[in-house]
């Protein structure tokens, strides 16, 4: 159980706003009601910093040991930590506060708040200076990395309930329950792993759009721009589910689209004071700021590989207004306290709600002392063969992502999305366009077991409305009508090409002797196949094969036993039949005893059409397909569970593998 401070002394008084007040009081009342590791979704702007250090005020030590005082915050970024000391410092002069980072800050172990970097942290010298007996508190910033084995790696050593990716790790012997408690702009992952396996609840949860309708964020402008570019080939990430960077950038870094970009912040953007904009990666950052500075734009880009003095200066330049435009790749995504901000362009499609929604955050940040009144966010969105999955402006909303979006507010796109679901009359609309042109033909997915035992026109139900013969579908738009040891006529779609239009085409292949026979004398017991005809429409197709089989292949009564209704189709099915569909069964791995029950009550008119699937082709077509559908669900479920992990809600959150 964990004891909080109402009042603080010696510190300077601070003005919550009132959502960082029901934010502390929901972190205290969870702390107290026994939970021991707890995360807070807060936007960027929403002051994450002025509420975890305000928190950490207010959890007293143990009663057990009241020395046990000292606070540590982990950050990603030296940036981060120069930010945290710096606010901790202001707010409670009284504090000692020291930063572990690299060679240049070394900290005691033993100051009032330590704001330590997680890649020195992962040095084993650098983490034993904090030990558990001395903490009352973990703070985790940027926490949505929390789950990663670096991460845990370091937290493990406050928690035993975290578990280590050192697996020969050996659990602390705490003498007190030590707070974690993370914060995040996004708090969730996209890449699978379970933040469950660190946190127990999120207990407090603010949206970014709920925060500017509430005028703690600023007023956001939005507008998106069809670009032509083609984003189907694009390479998917299998565990983050967004564009592979190098796959993305041949598409997004070209002269064309880098020209569009500058060309759309001149048109709707040029007389902000300060844009910033998200690439695909190194090389794509360096064309475009080479394109905005062909244009006669002050560009100045910064990446990974920029040194940590130049990086310093070049965003304090940006800061101060001494340029106008800062490209980069990633750096900026997180953690970058630049309230001077008023246009973000994204110069990178994504798949990541997260991802989408930290690059337009970076603007939101309130100035008033730079005359800025609001942030535009330009964007760019397919507009030659749409991506499912893509996040963009109209997205966002619930809009379709062919909608066009010119300088538009929160409020707008709001009331677009809320038209298009009610309509003008509040009532919620149907699909009632009336301009859906006449099929030209009509193209049958038969996904059909073949085995299965369908009287009738077999894998074909449709062509049961065309004909009264015993046509049978073997999928793929291919239907066979077996005549009797005469031969077959097979009737397939030809798509459509450059000299003609789609159609079907009917053949017929005539048995010169009886399967035996040939086998003996191994040789195919088939002619070469002769067109019958073709047709415009499966229904024409079918009507001129029946004509052609009661006219040239079975004359007279004959033709009878092509009929679905043939008395011969009624009787048991043979030994042979039995034995032939045994066979592939059996190779296939099926269920031997519902195999046998199923042919003991066989009809020789099932079997022929089970017969007549396997010899044409529907085996493979049948499989093929069932791998395909198998695949697409799978795919389809991953991208469920990819969605939900970027739903931020409170309450508890689940330790799942992915």
């Amino acid at each position: 159980m964990f004891s909080c401070r109402r009042h603080f002394a010696s510190a300077v008084t601070v003005k919550l706003r009132p959502y960082q007040e029901s934010c502390l009081e929901a972190c205290k009342n969870a702390l107290q009601a026994g939970a021991t590791r707890i995360g807070v979704s807060l936007p960027t702007g929403a002051g994450k910093t002025t509420v975890f250090i305000s928190l950490l005020a207010q959890i007293s030590p143990p009663s057990h040991s009241p020395s046990t005082s000292r606070a540590l915050i982990i950050v990603n970024s030296i940036e981060l930590a120069r930010q945290a000391a710096a606010q901790a410092a202001a707010l409670f002069p009284q504090w000692r506060v020291e930063i572990e980072q690299g060679v240049k800050h070394k900290a005691s172990g033993n100051a009032d708040v330590t704001v330590a970097t997680y890649q020195t942290l992962l040095q084993p010298q650098r983490l034993a200076k904090f030990h558990p007996s001395s903490l009352k508190a973990v703070i985790v910033d940027e926490a949505h990395h929390a789950a990663a084995p670096s991460y845990r790696r370091i937290l493990a050593h406050f928690d035993p309930e975290i578990r280590s990716p050192e697996a020969n790790f050996q659990p602390p012997q705490l003498s007190h329950p030590i707070p974690i408690i993370g914060f995040s702009a996004t708090f969730s992952r996209h890449d699978g792993l379970a933040l469950g396996s660190v946190f127990q609840q999120i207990v407090y949860h603010r949206d970014f759009l709920e925060m500017i309708k509430e005028q703690w964020l600023c007023d956001v402008r939005f507008t998106s721009v069809k670009a032509n570019i083609d984003l189907r080939n694009v390479t998917v990430n299998s565990k983050t589910g967004d564009f592979n960077a190098t796959s993305l950038a041949h598409i997004i870094n070209t002269d064309t689209v880098n020209n569009l970009v500058v060309q759309a912040w001149l048109d709707r953007a040029g007389q902000r004071q300060s844009t910033l904009v998200f690439c695909v990666n190194i090389a794509h950052v360096r064309a475009l700021t080479k394109a905005f500075q062909g244009f006669g734009v002050a560009a100045r880009y910064l990446h990974s590989g920029t040194p940590a003095a130049e990086r310093h200066a070049l965003i304090n330049a940006f800061k101060t207004g001494q340029y106008p435009v800062l490209v980069n790749c990633a750096i900026l995504t997180e953690g970058a306290d630049i309230p001077n901000i008023d246009c973000v362009i994204v110069a990178r499609p994504t798949r990541s709600r997260n991802v989408f929604a930290q690059m337009i955050g970076r603007g939101m940040r309130q100035s008033p002392s730079t005359g800025k009144l609001d942030c535009h966010i330009i964007d760019f969105v397919d507009s030659t063969n749409r991506v499912a999955g893509v996040v963009s402006t109209p997205t966002l909303f619930g809009l379709d992502p062919e909608e066009l979006i010119d300088d538009e507010s929160i409020e707008t796109l709001e009331a677009r999305a809320e038209t298009a679901i009610l309509g003008d009359t509040g009532q919620v609309l149907a699909d009632s366009r009336d301009d859906i042109p006449d099929p030209k033909y009509i193209t049958y997915l038969d996904y059909q077991n073949p085995f299965a035992l369908v009287d009738g026109c077999s894998g074909a139900p449709h062509v049961a409305k065309l004909s009264t013969n015993a046509w049978v579908g073997c999928g793929n738009d291919i239907y066979i009508l077996e005549c009797l040891g005469k031969g077959y006529i097979r009737i397939e779609h030809i798509p459509a090409d450059e000299d003609k239009p789609t159609h079907y085409r009917a053949t017929f292949t005539e048995a010169t002797m009886h399967m035996p026979s040939a086998k003996a004398f191994k040789v195919s017991p088939f002619m070469r196949k002769r067109l019958i005809m073709t047709a415009e429409t499966l229904s024409d197709a079918i009507r001129g094969c029946d004509t052609y089989a009661a006219q040239k292949v079975l004359r007279g009564s004959l033709a009878l036993g092509l009929l679905r209704t043939a008395k011969w189709r009624k009787a048991s099915a043979s030994d042979s039949q039995k034995n032939f569909i045994q066979k592939r069964r059996v190779k296939r791995a099926l269920d031997q005893d519902a195999v046998a029950a199923t042919l003991q009550n066989m009809t020789k008119g099932q079997a022929a059409n089970i017969i007549t699937r396997l010899k044409h082709g529907a085996q493979a077509h049948y499989e093929k397909t069932t791998r395909e559908v198998k695949k697409a669900s799978q795919l389809a479920e991953k991208e469920r569970r990819r969605r939900e992990r970027e739903t931020v809600q409170v309450g508890p959150l689940v330790n799942y593998e992915a």
